[in-house]
């Protein structure tokens, strides 16, 4: 069967006890990046073997893992941090799974948008989670879209392009909407900034402010 292991976002002490008990049991582990994984590995002294399994390889190795697991592999996977699937490789995994009778479990645990969301103090009873948008084409017809939504919306973005995005934020929602930028979560240096699009295009423009992973939690359109 295959095993989705959440892995921490931030501080190694949000791994689950059941988590890490998972990866000593599975007869194989493949991590999105191997060197990254190894920290954590090592961590809770974890000895199984590892392999690659990420964006560029993963049309080619599923149908592998579906041969293995049904001669009886437990297979556990996991990404660079947080939940696979959620921005990270794993959605054509599980899909080929229940295409193919292998069981699927995934572990509750750690990804970013949830404790943003939520330490954000904006409406969280219904939102919408588009995670990372498209760099080029595409981008302005989603933020087009998203601005009219009525409720929350949550974006993953790059810190390089944090004050790119808040620009196009402005321009679309309006420079008075509530928004909170959250960075690195779970981490030293955590920090939740909620005001208005312009004042937090202001506050990041600083450019020592804009570091780490970034979550943009920004409200919705009361006018909709």
């Amino acid at each position: 069967m295959l095993y989705i292991v959440p892995t921490p976002i931030g501080n190694l002490q949000d791994m689950t006890h059941r988590g890490i008990e998972m990866l000593k049991q599975a007869s194989v582990i493949y991590a999105e990046d191997t060197r990254t994984s190894k920290r954590l590995l090592d961590h809770y002294d974890i000895q199984n073997e590892v392999r690659s399994f990420h964006a560029h390889n993963e049309h080619g190795v599923v149908d592998k893992l579906i041969e293995m697991m049904q001669r009886g592999h437990v297979i556990a996977l996991i990404s660079d941090a947080g939940t696979p699937g959620i921005s990270d490789p794993g959605f054509l995994l599980a899909r080929a799974c229940h295409e193919h009778d292998v069981p699927v479990t995934c572990l509750p645990g750690p990804t970013a948008f949830v404790p943003a969301l939520v330490s954000s103090g904006l409406p969280c009873d219904r939102f919408h989670f588009e995670g990372f948008l498209p760099h080029k084409k595409g981008r302005q017809t989603r933020l087009k879209y998203l601005a009219t939504l009525p409720h929350t919306f949550v974006l993953y973005e790059s810190p390089y392009r944090l004050l790119k995005c808040l620009d196009q934020l402005m321009e679309h929602c309006g420079p008075d909407r509530m928004a909170c930028v959250c960075r690195e979560i779970s981490k030293l240096h955590e920090e939740v900034k909620r005001d208005t699009l312009t004042a937090l295009h202001e506050h990041f423009s600083i450019p020592e402010k804009v570091k780490g992973e970034i979550v943009m939690v920004i409200g919705g359109n009361t006018e909709s």
